[in-house]
């Protein structure tokens, strides 16, 4: 089973990631909160006049400790963005080298960039729920199944889902990011551990607006 590999670089990449959020194209919106999409593909999840703390996501779809960290602190993560207390960004990326993970992680990721910003997060849901497996052998997030997945998740995008309009592109902006492994979750530019998994743990940091140094 794959470990918990988290990056060593993280710290040069958190200062590029947490200049100022260039916010376009505002999906639904609820008490202020809206999801949007920058031009990097990344997803914004905050209120967009609010001054919290920030917390970047760095997940692969075909990566099943991303899908258990989802699990595990998803719901959290939501809710306090949507009480306006993090500012939550999204960033799908391909974390593998080897078949058939690396081409099953850019089909799924190019598949959601295709999905507008109301579907994007229970496409998001969508995409986990059906990873392949067992993983490092099983190929899976067939453009067809993702396809029918976007459908259920509310966007009619089968010519972009099942051309792969975005593939080339999401290739090349995972390349201008340093990590070692996924997840990999920063809090106002603190590579957060363990307690990344615990929604206990990780609302107290979030509330308290303190990382943990590493």
């Amino acid at each position: 089973m794959m470990k918990r590999l988290l990056a060593v670089a993280v710290a040069g990449l958190a200062i590029a990631v947490l200049g100022v959020l260039a916010f376009s194209e505002p999906g639904e919106s609820s008490d202020g909160v809206t999801l949007s999409r920058q031009a990097d593909g990344s997803m914004v999840l905050a209120d967009l006049g609010g001054k919290a703390p920030v917390l970047d996501v760095y997940e692969d779809f075909d990566c099943p400790v991303c899908k258990d960290m989802h699990g595990k602190v998803d719901t959290t993560i939501q809710r306090l963005a949507r009480e306006g207390r993090v500012k939550v960004v999204f960033h799908t990326v391909t974390i593998f080298r080897d078949e058939p993970m690396r081409s099953n992680s850019i089909r799924a990721a190019a598949a959601a960039r295709c999905v507008p910003e109301a579907n994007w997060l229970a496409f998001r849901d969508a995409l986990y729920a059906m990873q392949p497996a067992p993983h490092g052998q099983a190929s899976g997030f067939a453009v067809a199944d993702l396809a029918a997945a976007a459908r259920k998740a509310g966007a009619s995008v089968d010519s972009c889902v099942t051309s792969q309009s975005y593939a080339d592109v999401h290739v090349a902006e995972t390349a201008k990011i340093p990590l070692e492994g996924t997840p990999t979750v920063v809090l106002d530019g603190q590579l957060l551990g363990n307690e990344a998994f615990d929604p206990a743990a990780l609302e107290k940091l979030i509330t308290g607006g303190v990382g943990v140094q590493v």
